[in-house]
């Protein structure tokens, strides 16, 4: 059935395991466009340039802006920059396909601005603050300053997650990624967004 496209925005405190989850959904919906964030901070290990996200300069970034080339853009945690470009959203909505990202509160309200009812937003909530705690704890790629940074920015963000229209809880990945594609799912059929012409 035939479907009026619409921007899926995944938000989740550092440490609830998004970046895993994202990449099951994938897996599980492959019809869906992943938008590729593009960033001004260095690339971790295994992160590959135009897939995970696309790394830019700050000068580039800065170009980007003024160009207008972003959907929405932030300077977050650590002063970097990150932002969403325009056009392959803009790009696969028209081709018809559902777009999916991964994206912060601030992303999240820019893009509810610009698509309205168009956009679905779901919040990945860790099982528990201590679970959030022990995950980021064993990452081991910040100091305790910075842990305790993440941990302060993370209960900000949980206060943050009401204004979501979906909670999905980030205990197994194979669960949570299967609850998300049900959701997309679901607002794939609903009456507002099914195309359906039927002659009486």
């Amino acid at each position: 059935m035939n479907h009026k496209p619409f921007v899926v925005v995944i938000s989740a405190p550092s440490g609830t395991g998004k970046t895993t989850v994202l990449s099951e959904v994938r897996k599980l919906e492959p019809n869906l466009f992943y938008s590729v964030s593009v960033t001004t901070r260095s690339p971790r290990p295994n992160e590959i340039d135009g897939v995970d996200y696309k790394f830019v300069s700050k000068e580039e970034f800065e170009r980007m802006i003024e160009k207008g080339e972003l959907l929405e853009w932030a300077k977050v945690f650590g002063g970097e920059y990150y932002g969403t470009p325009r056009e392959p959203v803009m790009e696969a909505l028209k081709a018809g396909k559902d777009v999916i990202m991964d994206l912060d509160i601030q992303g999240r309200n820019s893009l509810e601005r610009i698509f309205g009812k168009d956009l679905v937003s779901i919040f990945l909530l860790p099982p528990s603050f201590d679970e959030l705690k022990r995950r980021l704890s064993l990452r081991k790629t910040e100091s305790e300053e910075e842990l305790t940074e993440r941990l302060e920015r993370a209960k900000l963000e949980l206060q943050w997650a009401e204004r979501y229209e979906y909670w999905v809880v980030s205990g197994s990945v194979t669960e949570a990624a299967t609850n998300i594609v049900h959701i997309i799912y679901a607002e794939r059929m609903k009456r507002e967004r099914v195309i359906f012409n039927i002659d009486l």
